[in-house]
């Protein structure tokens, strides 16, 4: 029996009876529950934002500028309701926050108490930015709050763009203003100019004059800095004359102290005592032509008596039987004898030696005789003549002393001038190069105040003076420079026809999953006559396709005629869907043919794979790595990307693309099937008693 034939009997089945029927009605109406029933719950959301409630709060107390109220908050809240973006609810600060919090509202929308203040004050000294305040809870809803804030920018770029024009309709008006300005200040800079002239031929002459002022300076500095050394040298010297005079003075009244009273009381005996050294000393000089010649006389008396003595020892005390008891008292005369001879000789060789001294000692002898003479006579005298002394070397310590702190003076006074004269000559050098830089300085700003003037009055005849239609046109543009000219290629008419090509595909995959679970895979009459393993394959794949058939047919009628869907080729998708079906047919019949029960959870399982890798939503480069590693490999990627072109519109390569992808996935499952058909043609226990049956 063909295949065909296998497969039409196969559907004869649930012609028999109502409960068999109904489960064909049921198979028939199920994409509808994925397809049609999803695209409807999100055919259309933006277009019904004006029954999403929103909290709008106007704090906004409004401001004056140039004279003029502004009441942005009022403005804006007006805008809000004429747009119907939203179910706008004007509502208090605190109603809003509640009603964001426990859902009442999906979000608010708050103008604050400055905001038009903040918008005022563009056109004062310190401008603020106004602020809207927006809050979301996406507890409530994550969407809404996507959707706002889309919503919300585009109201803040109005209000930016009205205030944005008040603000530049004052700059051009304050043009005119600027020209009148301009005009005066170019008059001012002409005067300038002429000033400015006179300014640079003094500061010439200035120049001169510090110039030689320069060189007297230089030369005053010098001096006083060698007046400085000198006097430093002079501080040095009277210091040290001054310490001197000091230390004289406390010695000299010290001993005064002790010596005054004993001069005083011993005048008589000083003399006597300089009488008596002047006699001595005469005695002494007299004798020493007396001692030269008895000199050697003594040496030789001195060293005879010592020779006797010792002759008497040696008798009397070596030589004596008996010595005699006065031997030690010989030998101490013995050795003194000797000593004597030594000093004798010594003596006579010191005078022999020293003749000159002696004649140096008779000369000194002579002059203390006369000074002990000049003593004596002025003994009488004496005390008053050393506190005469005393008081004078006294005076001599107090002038040192001033003749000290007055070069101390003189030097630190010296030492100031020169400072003041290095200083002076600095300053003056400086000046001098201020004065020539002044110089070339106005001479450049004489010729650059002559260019400021002649700019000027170009720079006047060059502002614009607007008038009130000129300032309307040019405001509009600069508030808002920048148009966005959206030009959308092949554009989706609305949430649920972009959505689509993602749905419908899904609930063909479902049919088919369901399909099977009424439809054996494998025709077991195919099998038990031993049919080859491809005509087993096609009679399990043929009735689940006509039924996938009859599942596009009536899921494609109800998306076009009840819910709106519009298709730019009609046909095409319709066939495309076609082949779709067959597809996954025969991807689901071979999963379960080879897996049995298990492949029912494996065809779930490819499913979820397809859905989130497909990129139906969201493009797929946003999702994780493993989702773009495997988007390549699975049928639905091809088919979301060929119904985009068939229902919106574009090129059909991809749609090409899609079909010859298709039909590698068709023959390849139908190939794996017929393999599988001839291992089922084989009875084993594990298919009459199976592990695992749903």
């Amino acid at each position: 029996m063909r295949s065909p034939r296998l497969a039409a009997l196969e559907l004869r089945r649930f012609g028999r009876g109502r409960l068999p029927r109904a489960a064909l009605v049921a198979l028939l109406v199920l994409p509808l529950l994925y397809g049609a029933l999803y695209l409807w719950s999100f055919w259309d959301p933006y277009g019904r934002l004006d029954r999403i409630p929103v909290a709008l709060v106007n704090d906004d107390k409004g401001a004056t500028a140039g004279g003029k109220k502004i009441t942005a908050g009022d403005d804006i809240v007006g805008g809000l309701r004429d747009s119907r973006t939203f179910e706008w609810h004007e509502v208090s600060a605190e109603e809003a926050h509640t009603g964001v919090e426990d859902g009442t509202y999906y979000l608010s929308l708050t103008m604050p108490a400055d905001f038009s203040r903040r918008i005022a004050s563009s056109s004062g000294d310190s401008p603020e930015t106004g602020a809207l305040q927006v809050r979301t809870n996406d507890a409530n809803n994550y969407i809404v709050g996507q959707i706002s804030r889309t919503v919300f920018n585009e109201v803040r770029s109005a209000a930016s763009e009205k205030a944005s024009r008040g603000f530049l309709d004052k700059i051009f008006v304050s043009f005119s203003d600027i020209h009148d300005k301009t005009v005066t200040a170019a008059e001012g800079a002409d005067k300038l100019n002429t000033g400015i002239g006179k300014a640079e031929k003094g500061s010439k002459d200035l120049a001169d004059g510090l110039r030689t002022a320069k060189d007297g300076s230089g030369k005053l500095a010098k001096g006083l800095k060698k007046l400085d050394t000198g006097s430093g040298d002079l501080q040095d010297g009277s210091r040290q004359v001054a310490d001197g005079t000091r230390r004289l003075v406390d010695k000299v009244n010290g001993v005064y102290a002790e010596a005054g009273p004993f001069l005083r009381s011993n005048e008589k005996t000083i003399g006597d005592t300089a009488r008596l050294v002047s006699d001595s000393a005469r005695t002494v000089k007299d004798n020493l032509d007396v001692l030269v010649k008895l000199a050697p006389g003594a040496a030789r008396t001195a060293h005879a008596s010592s020779a006797l003595i010792d002759g008497i020892y040696k008798v009397r005390c070596e030589s004596a039987t008996v010595p005699d008891p006065a031997c030690p008292d010989l030998k101490r005369v013995k050795l003194a004898a000797a000593e004597v001879a030594t000093v004798a000789d010594d003596l006579n060789t010191l005078i022999a030696d020293q003749d000159g001294d002696l004649k140096t000692m008779r000369d000194n002898l002579g002059t203390l005789q006369k000074q002990a003479d000049a003593l004596a006579a002025r003994a009488p005298h004496l005390s008053e003549d050393v506190e005469d002394a005393v008081k004078k070397i006294n005076k001599l310590n107090t002038g040192a002393q001033q003749v000290a702190a007055g070069a101390e003076k003189l030097h630190t006074a010296l030492g100031t001038a020169h400072t003041g004269a290095d200083r002076l000559d600095q300053g003056i050098g400086t000046a001098k190069s201020g004065a020539e830089t002044l110089n070339g300085g106005l001479y450049k700003l004489s010729d650059g105040s002559g260019k400021l003037a002649g700019g000027l009055h170009s720079g006047a005849k060059k502002i614009p003076d607007y008038d009130k239609r000129d300032r309307d046109r040019r405001t509009g543009v600069m508030a808002d420079p920048v148009q966005l000219a959206s030009h959308d290629l092949h554009q989706a008419p609305n949430y649920g026809t972009g959505f689509a090509p993602y749905f419908i595909p899904l609930s063909l995959w479902v049919g088919a999953m369901v399909a099977y679970m009424l439809i054996a895979p494998l025709n077991r009459r195919a099998l038990a006559a031993g049919s080859s393993a491809w005509r087993i394959a096609l009679a399990g794949w043929l009735p689940v396709v006509a039924v996938g058939v009859l599942q596009v047919v009536a899921l494609m009628a109800v998306l076009h005629w009840a819910i709106g869907l519009q298709m730019l080729r009609a046909a095409g998708t319709i066939g495309f869907l076609c082949l779709v079906t067959a597809c996954f047919a025969a991807i689901v019949q071979w999963l379960n043919a080879q897996f049995g029960a298990a492949g029912r959870i494996l065809v779930l399982a490819l499913l979820m794979l397809q859905l989130t890798s497909a990129g139906g939503t969201y493009p797929v480069q946003t999702s994780p790595g493993f989702f773009n590693a495997i988007h390549p490999f699975l049928p639905m990627s091809y088919i979301v990307e060929a119904l985009r072109r068939l229902i919106t519109g574009g090129g059909l390569g991809p749609v090409w693309q899609a079909c010859a992808v298709l039909a590698a996935f068709t023959a390849g499952a139908l190939a794996l099937t017929a393999l599988a058909a001839r291992r089922r043609q084989v009875w084993t226990l594990d298919r009459l008693h199976p592990e695992l049956s749903l």
